[in-house]
């Protein structure tokens, strides 16, 4: 049994498995199966808001990969949900693998030198600060600009209200609402567990999965275009956004997890940025606060997988730019014309890195295409941008023929 509670270590299913000594493998995989139901149910009611009018699902769309359905930067929420978020929606698929934070990542099966110290890596959020699910499930239940739930009392307090306490009680015992940290714990790891389904959260569906398995061919502009992302003298993203499967065979993520400051605008759509004093800094504050004293991190922002990142229609982790063409042009002019990306100063002058206080704009890369100046011919011509665009929309899960099971928000509440 401690066996197959290690398996289900990453459907948060644990908390179950630790109550069901003397079941069936069967029967405790069919309490994996619960839970994950009533995570689902929960993902999608509003009522466990304070408002009553925010669920997970409005933030993070099945149809949109579960990311933002639109083009805001952040989204509203709160008390009044007058409020204003910080950051802009992730997608919650293809988290399953990310590891757990830390400051010196070294992974041998890309870089083929368990030596090689990568740097700041993993964690669940912008700036890494949570590793497991159901922590990050936790955030935005008590967030003030978000679910803005006063205590976790208050959520288990609806949950009981909820058509959903019977499946609550089922998982987890009839006296479960006895002690409301128990339950309020049962409650994120059931919004864990239903994260971990990988019909919903990674089916590997899309047109590339299917060209891994052999199944379709790429167009000539979707083949340009992953010769591009590939080269490290042109395109050079499968640096951060891997392309190719791990040695493992296991399908690319997209990601290394890593975090890394790219100097991208401030945002003035942001409410908190109309304080000029005021920087989020990512991995050294304000959300996060552990490393606040490690300038050399001020400014670093985990690196998304690239996977569904067409029907994205809000960039980066301020949400700035709204379309990939605006960031594939920003990755290849920032630093040839940067008078295009920032703001003058009264002289003239370009406000270059506009959203990172001086004291810490060294920290921002300068790796390929970053490393062009005023002057120089950028690493992309507009053609090769189009054909990057069309390679990454190959990456967009429900391929007819896809390499997976196709997700589909088939089942959830029509309420939302």
């Amino acid at each position: 049994m401690l066996l197959l509670c290690a398996a289900l270590l990453a459907a948060g299913a644990c908390g179950v498995v630790a109550q069901s000594r003397g079941m069936s493998r069967a029967e405790v995989y069919a309490q994996v199966d619960l839970l994950a139901e009533l995570g689902r149910r929960l993902f999608f009611d509003p009522s466990l808001s304070a408002s009553g009018r925010l669920s997970c699902a409005s933030c993070h769309d099945p149809a949109h990969a579960y990311g933002p359905a639109d083009e805001r930067a952040v989204m509203p929420g709160g008390k009044d949900m007058r409020q204003s978020g910080l950051r802009a929606v992730p997608s919650l698929r293809y988290l399953q693998a990310a590891p757990a934070f830390t400051e010196h990542f070294r992974d041998s099966d890309d870089e083929g030198d368990a030596s090689v110290d990568n740097g700041p890596t993993g964690g669940l959020t912008w700036d890494g600060r949570v590793d497991r699910g159901r922590d990050q499930a936790r955030l935005p239940l008590l967030s003030p600009l978000e679910m803005a739930n006063d205590s976790p009392a208050a959520v288990v307090a609806a949950v009981r209200r909820s058509p959903h306490a019977d499946l609550l009680r089922r998982a987890f015992g009839k006296r479960i609402f006895a002690d409301p940290d128990r339950a309020f714990d049962g409650i994120l790891q059931a919004l864990e567990a239903y994260e971990q389904r990988y019909t919903e959260f990674y089916p590997y569906s899309s047109k590339y999965d299917a060209y891994l398995d052999g199944k379709v061919e790429l167009t000539p502009s979707e083949t340009r275009g992953l010769a591009l992302f590939n080269d490290p003298e042109k395109g050079n993203c499968a640096h951060c956004h891997q392309s190719a499967r791990s040695n493992d065979g296991a399908p690319p993520q997209f990601t290394d997890y890593g975090l890394a400051a790219l100097g991208v605008p401030r945002n003035s759509a942001i409410a908190a940025n109309a304080d000029p004093s005021f920087y989020d800094l990512g991995l050294c504050g304000p959300l996060r606060r552990d490393l606040a004293d490690r300038g050399e991190y001020c400014g670093m922002f985990k690196s998304p997988s690239l996977r569904n990142v067409a029907l994205r229609r809000a960039f980066f982790h301020n949400g700035v730019f709204r379309t990939l063409r605006q960031v594939l042009e920003f990755y290849v002019e920032r630093d040839i014309h940067p008078e295009k990306w920032y703001p003058r100063e009264a002289d003239g002058t370009v406000r270059k890195y506009d959203d990172l206080p001086p004291q810490y704009q060294a920290n921002v890369n300068i790796e390929p295409p970053f490393d062009r100046h005023v002057g120089d011919e950028p690493r992309l011509s507009g053609e090769e941008i189009d054909d990057i665009i069309a390679f990454l929309q190959t990456l967009t899960d429900g391929y007819p023929s896809g390499g997976g099971e196709a997700a589909s928000p088939a089942g959830a509440p029509a309420a939302r």
